[in-house]
Formats: C-alpha cells, structure tokens, sequence
C-alpha cells in the first residue's frame, strides 16, 4: 500500500515538471507559477523516487572482478 502510494507521489511530480511547461508554451499560464509547480514537482520526485526504486541488496559475490 505504502508503494503504491509512493509511486503515485512520484508520478505526480513528474506530471508536475512536464504539464506546466507545456501551458506556459500554449499561454495558458504565466511563467512564475510555471516556475513553482515545477519546483514543487521537482521536490516530490526527488523525495518519493527514491523510496519506491531501491534495489534489494544482491548477495556478495564470491569472484573477485578482474
């Protein structure tokens, strides 16, 4: 439940950085409240990434790399 949750925060920062470029480009919106949902977007990844995309930690291996 907490991934689902995480994975939702993160695309909705994603969606945050890439949809108000796009209004600002169209004239929907002015480019300071552009600025702050990106920022806020930019945030939200950054924070719920992370979380959701760790890797489980691989067993040592018993070879030395070359």
């Amino acid at each position: 439940m907490m991934r689902i949750l995480l994975i939702a925060a993160s695309v909705g920062g994603l969606l945050l950085t890439v949809v108000p470029a796009m209004l600002v480009f169209w004239g929907a919106i002015a480019f300071p409240l552009h600025a702050k949902l990106m920022a806020v977007g930019t945030l939200a990844w950054f924070a719920s990434a992370p979380l959701w995309m760790k890797r489980e930690s691989a067993e040592p291996s018993s070879e030395t790399p070359l």
